[in-house]
């Protein structure tokens, strides 16, 4: 296939990019890099079937040549990138996720977007099945992101049922692997990067608060599936394992064999406090399982964090 990544640059984007590659397909990337960074594609520059592209998907745009699939995953994903650039989530989340519908809808293209948890808000449902509406607090300051995602998710739904436009959804939960950045504000990033320098740990709140973490190789696998099917979902793509942030921080400690302490912060407004995803539509409809295991793709992890703080990082060419 032809395929257009929005946000390639980016985490789970590069990685995707990547995975594409790799089974034959060709791939168009557009990133504004405003979260992503070039580096995490550069390895893919000298690829014949790859293109790298600085475009704001806000901005009506196109790509030459056929497209068969549109993988629509733009968008910033954590907490302080969102606060940052809270206009530009919300702009990206409605009129970049039209104008990649728009680009799908012209070339009868398959149109794949990456939702994620944050729609179900601070869930009263545990856990979460994608027929739960979720609880949003739609004028909290995570509401950017999350009302971003709903809206995505009903403009998506509503091309479907009116211009018959070949679109799945998948609600992406907690992802971590190489790629990240030591500081875009994960729980899993933060850990490892403060883990590694011998920094206290930050926790919030009582650090009882659960999440879902899932490799992001096992995340890319499903993403792919999703884009191979026919199903329009949405369907949650997450590891089902749940445990506390405090298990999480340390279970880093162990990794990294860090004798960092813990301390503890003040939970922020509308933090979630349980987080897991009912899998069973992604078994049945794309035959997705997480493989993982949590420590394995921890140690994977800490590897990429410690060979990263050695590295020089490369100047990247982009194409405008």
């Amino acid at each position: 296939m032809r395929v257009v990544v929005t946000g390639g640059g980016g985490f789970v984007g590069s990685h995707l990019c990547e995975a594409l590659l790799n089974r034959g397909d060709t791939v168009h990337c557009l990133d504004n890099f405003c979260t992503g960074q070039p580096e995490n594609v550069a390895h893919l520059l000298g690829e014949p079937r790859f293109r790298l592209v600085r475009a704001d998907v806000t901005v009506p745009f196109d790509v030459p040549g056929p497209v068969d699939a549109v993988a629509h995953l733009a968008s910033p994903a954590s907490p302080p990138d969102y606060h940052r650039l809270a206009l530009e989530t919300l702009a990206v989340g409605s009129h970049g996720t039209e104008n990649a519908l728009r680009l799908a809808q012209r070339h009868g293209a398959r149109f794949l977007l990456a939702s994620t948890s944050e729609v179900y808000g601070d869930p009263e449902v545990h856990p979460q099945p994608e027929e739960y509406w979720g609880h949003v607090n739609p004028v909290g300051p995570r509401s950017v992101y999350d009302e971003a995602k709903r809206y995505a998710e009903a403009l998506a739904m509503a091309y479907r049922r009116s211009l018959g436009t070949d679109v799945g959804v998948v609600r992406i939960f907690n992802t971590y692997g190489p790629r990240m950045r030591p500081h875009d504000g994960r729980v899993v990033s933060t850990f490892i990067r403060q883990a590694l320098a011998g920094r206290p740990l930050t926790l919030f709140g009582d650090g009882s608060q659960t999440r879902s973490f899932c490799y992001v190789d096992d995340l890319v696998r499903g993403l792919t599936a999703m884009l191979d099917s026919d199903h329009r979902g949405p369907v949650n793509l997450g590891n089902p394992g749940e445990r506390t942030v405090r298990e999480l921080a340390e279970l880093v400690l162990r990794i990294t064999g860090s004798a960092s302490r813990i301390v503890f912060r003040p939970l922020p407004v509308d933090d979630p406090t349980r987080r897991r995803p009912v899998i069973n539509k992604a078994v049945e409809q794309l035959g997705w399982v997480p493989r993982v295991p949590v420590e394995e793709g921890l140690r994977r992890t800490v590897a990429w964090f410690a060979a990263q703080s050695a590295a020089r990082p490369a100047r990247v060419p982009v194409e405008a």
